[in-house]
């Protein structure tokens, strides 16, 4: 397939649910005009730092459109071309700029904020040499990224680990096949969810539970959410395809290209803008809609009050059971989850089946 295939953003999903339900989510659409607003002033302060063979891409919050003033920037600066003495300088003076736009850095981990290299990101999928941070830039670069700048890496990257996963997939490929699902990727996505559920008890043990409260309501809402919209992205062919486009797609010439093309234009969007689609494009779900939407309407409330967002931060460990914040948001958690369960096994739009065949075993 060509190395080149830049797909612009669709129409904001978000924008159509809203009128549907006839409701407004303020805390969604002012962290997304923030984070709108921040990357543009990002990108103007960065200008010039990408070229050809670099691309300086976010992730995090900035990248799904859920930024608030404390949250984090993270970043790489993604290399596809020869390997360059320089590129260490220039990731230093990226980290300068966007330390000087008044952001906060990236975690502790260390896998955000520096250099990333597209060998490892395309070539180690899977095995022993898939590192957890490997694991994580790939499948976050798949699910919630943005380029900052001059883009021919990012979407180069991109390209070919979206080819990888569906041209590999010999089962997914074969017109007979009675469900589409790319399983490759859809492994891989559920692969990194659990790493994160495995890592939240690592975390706790290591840092002795600092900042434990945070992270717990995080895994429940925007980490979930980031799983959801990657299986969601997954059963797209049947979801957001007529069967005629399908079939179409699965005829022709060279249809691993017209599905990565298809998957590039579903990934565009932002985690929350591909949960909006398909409820958007079925009515009865409109319910599920109200019930998700407006449990992360709330837990993105909690983080733009930096008060509550300072409290969980600061909580002492063993006292979430008595905590008033921590439990209003856990609750709301299982609102969250309970819709999410509700979409997914939902009998009329087919979900029920894909998540029965793909999601449990």
């Amino acid at each position: 397939m060509p190395e080149q295939l830049s797909i612009l953003e669709p129409p904001s999903e978000l924008e159509r649910l809203r009128e549907t339900l006839g409701l407004t989510f303020a805390n969604i659409d002012g962290a997304r005009l923030d984070a709108i607003e921040f990357r543009r002033r990002l990108e103007s302060s960065l200008s010039g730092m990408s070229s050809e063979d670099t691309t300086v891409v976010v992730f995090g919050s900035l990248a799904r459109e859920e930024f608030t003033s404390d949250s984090d920037v993270d970043w790489t600066l993604l290399i596809d071309g020869m390997a360059n003495p320089k590129h260490l300088d220039l990731a230093h003076q990226i980290r300068e700029l966007i330390e000087n736009s008044g952001a906060r850095q990236p975690g502790r981990e260390g896998i955000f904020g520096n250099m990333a290299f597209s060998h490892e990101i395309i070539h180690q999928i899977g095995g022993e040499d898939d590192t957890n941070s490997n694991t994580t830039r790939r499948i976050l670069l798949t699910l919630e990224s943005r380029p900052l700048g001059r883009r021919d890496a990012y979407d180069r990257v991109l390209n070919h680990v979206l080819s990888r996963y569906i041209a590999e997939d010999a089962r997914f490929l074969q017109e007979s096949a009675r469900l589409h699902v790319p399983r490759f990727l859809l492994n891989d996505i559920a692969r990194y969810w659990r790493t994160m559920a495995v890592d939240f008890a690592y975390k706790r043990r290591t840092r002795r539970q600092e900042g434990a409260a945070i992270r717990n309501i995080k895994l429940r809402m925007s980490r979930k959410l980031i799983f959801a919209s990657g299986l969601l992205a997954c059963f797209s062919a049947h979801l957001l395809l007529s069967p005629s486009e399908l079939s179409n797609a699965m005829r022709a010439p060279n249809a691993a290209y017209e599905f990565v093309r298809h998957m590039r234009k579903v990934l565009s969007q932002t985690p929350l803008e591909t949960i909006a689609a398909v409820i958007n494009r079925y009515d009865h779900l409109q319910g599920v809609g109200i019930k998700l939407f407006s449990a992360y309407d709330a837990f993105l409330g909690a983080l733009r009050d930096s008060a509550q967002r300072n409290h969980l931060n600061n909580l002492k460990p063993g006292s979430e059971d008595h905590d008033e914040v921590y439990q209003r948001l856990r609750t709301g958690s299982h609102g969250f989850r309970d819709a999410v369960l509700d979409l997914f096994f939902d009998e009329m739009s087919g979900l029920a089946e894909l998540t029965k065949t793909y999601g449990v075993f």
